[in-house]
């Protein structure tokens, strides 16, 4: 599919079908967010997937999402910040985060170009969740995705204009200076 297809196609998913994502696809979906980039090319994400459909109720309610219980497959994504930190400071973490943000994008955008729908949810106890599904403690959840097939139709709403989305040069500058408007820094008096 044309990359600017999948990236308008995807939306999140909150009712599946009882059928199974093919592994082989979950698997290629997980591959290609390993190819993004990683601070000191150090990648620290580990992708825990769940099927065991006792588990997946747990971690709905645990979520206090009950819509999580009607999917046949979630993956929790992790990471640990350890590397990282020890590289570069405090920053590491913020790096964590970022590319376990970017590498959760790429995860969904591959489960979409494949027609396999998913919900990005953040929403959860970690430590609930650590406990029941035996994450270490210095292992972040940085998501916990369930994946499957879309049941109805779900709308996708709105995105937000890009107009509302820019601003140039300053915060509080939100449309490009055109070549023609005289700034005052570029604008000298005539003697």
């Amino acid at each position: 599919m044309e990359f600017e297809k999948v990236v308008r196609k995807r939306k999140s998913v909150r009712d599946f079908k009882s059928k199974t994502p093919s592994w082989k696809e979950v698997l290629y979906a997980i591959d290609l967010a390993n190819q993004g980039s990683f601070a000191g090319n150090q990648n620290h994400l580990h992708y825990l997937i769940i099927e065991d459909t006792a588990t997946i109720k747990a971690i709905a309610h645990l979520c206090e999402q009950t819509w999580i219980s009607n999917t046949k497959l979630l993956i929790v994504v992790c990471s640990d910040d350890t590397y990282l930190e020890n590289l570069y400071g405090e920053r590491g973490r913020i790096y964590s985060r970022q590319q376990a943000g970017a590498a959760i994008h790429t995860l969904i955008l591959a489960l979409t170009n494949k027609g396999i729908d998913s919900c990005w949810v953040g929403s959860y106890s970690d430590e609930l969740i650590r406990e029941k599904l035996k994450i270490p403690q210095h292992i972040q959840i940085e998501a916990i995705i369930p994946i499957g097939f879309e049941s109805g139709r779900t709308k996708k709403p709105a995105k937000k204009s890009l107009e509302r989305c820019l601003s140039w040069e300053l915060w509080t500058q939100n449309r490009r200076p055109s070549m023609f408007e005289e700034r005052q820094e570029d604008y000298e008096p005539l003697q």
